[in-house]
């Protein structure tokens, strides 16, 4: 082995997963109304006319919304939003609950934020669970309205109570990470199982990780597999990878590389960066899988493309070594760049020492070129990495 060869060291630890959050939807219910027929007779009161007029209007109301519903089913947005504003004008809150997510998302109407959430509030302030739940997400979110996770955390608690399950997922992770509340992990983990309860897959990975953590529950890695298979086989991506996680390590299960690696294919292949550089391990060690740095090499550019700086680190370890891919010492020096630029703790003394050994075989020229290369990377986040142009 080279000196260089000795030197370049892969990063070969598995990082703590990427938390994300979901939205859930929710289709507004119909109210049964009976027809109104139209006769020719005489009144001896106008109470009785003025009533017979209102349940036809009430019912012309449920045409128009019924109508409404159907042209966002074929998706003709201009006319449910010309169907939906008189309704929603007149207090009708399914039809403010629709506006808005028209406004939210620019459909039939002109994209606003802001108009989403007025109407998302007329349609919440009837106590619309929909409403509710988005107007917390606008609020996590800064859409529409200052970020505010208090105000986040009262709009979640009353859709929660409805029993919305994405509500309680997302009041339980405020109470996990703090936002808007006292920190709770206990708060988090009843929360979280409410929602779990109703099958969020979601919440399912978040009460599977406070069990596996002993984190306001007693740490148990019997339940938390238990919770994790129940939202795997819904395909959540975060499930699966700690699956993986459980079975490489044998923490709860018989320590078994290859399913490890079925797991972590499975959320890979779902697009969980986290997951990508976990399987290309597996393939850089053969560990579960074949060796192969080819497949190595794929994982970890998918990931690297992602921005995850310790894929970044061990692909520009595979093009400096020629290992599963045709040698690249410039494309190994603007990976290794970018990858010390991302990297934290140790993490960095490897990238920078990997980069430094990789510099000491290139021109002063190709070194320029190598940092254009990884400049252009970082501005066009991560999807221009693989060009470069030739050196004159």
């Amino acid at each position: 082995m080279t000196c260089q060869e000795s030197y370049l060291k892969p990063v070969r630890r598995s990082p703590v997963p990427v938390i994300i959050s979901l939205l859930g939807n929710r289709r507004q219910p119909r109210c049964l109304l009976t027809a109104c027929v139209a006769r020719s007779f005489w009144m001896r009161g106008v109470l009785f006319a003025v009533f017979l007029v209102a349940a036809c209007a009430t019912v012309s109301a449920a045409d128009s919304y019924t109508d409404a519903i159907s042209a966002v089913h074929r998706d003709d947005y201009d006319l449910a939003a010309r169907l939906f504003r008189p309704l929603a004008e007149q207090g009708h809150a399914g039809a403010q609950s629709f506006l808005a997510v028209l406004y939210a998302n620019g459909q039939g109407v002109l994209q606003s934020h802001e108009a989403a959430a007025r109407w998302y509030r007329k349609a919440a302030d009837q106590g619309d669970a929909a409403a509710q739940f988005q107007l917390g997400m606008l609020s996590v979110g800064g859409q529409g309205m200052p970020q505010n996770y208090e105000m986040a955390w009262q709009w979640y608690q009353r859709a929660a109570e409805q029993g919305v399950a994405a509500a309680q997922f997302q009041l339980g992770r405020l109470y996990d990470n703090g936002q808007g509340v006292s920190q709770s992990y206990e708060e988090a983990a009843q929360w979280y199982r409410r929602a779990a309860e109703q099958e969020h897959a979601r919440a399912q990975s978040h009460l599977g990780l406070l069990h596996a953590r002993g984190q306001g529950l007693p740490k148990d890695y019997r339940l938390a597999i238990q919770w994790y298979r129940r939202a795997a086989e819904q395909g959540d991506a975060l499930a699966q990878f700690q699956l993986g996680v459980l079975y490489a390590n044998g923490w709860g299960v018989p320590r078994n590389y290859e399913i490890a690696g079925q797991w972590y294919r499975r959320a890979a292949e779902q697009g969980d960066a986290v997951a990508q550089f976990n399987l290309a391990v597996r393939y850089d060690n053969g560990q579960g899988v074949p060796q192969s740095y080819k497949e190595a090499g794929r994982w970890y550019r998918l990931a690297a493309q992602q921005g995850h700086a310790r894929a970044q680190s061990n692909l520009g370890v595979l093009y400096a070594n020629g290992q599963g891919m045709p040698k690249d010492v410039i494309r190994a020096y603007m990976w290794l760049t970018v990858a010390v630029a991302g990297s934290r703790g140790d993490d960095v003394k490897t990238a920078t020492m990997n980069q430094a050994t990789v510099a000491s075989d290139l021109t002063a020229a190709q070194i320029a070129q190598g940092q254009e290369m990884a400049r252009r990377c970082q501005d066009s986040q991560f999807l221009l990495c693989e060009v470069k142009e030739k050196v004159p």
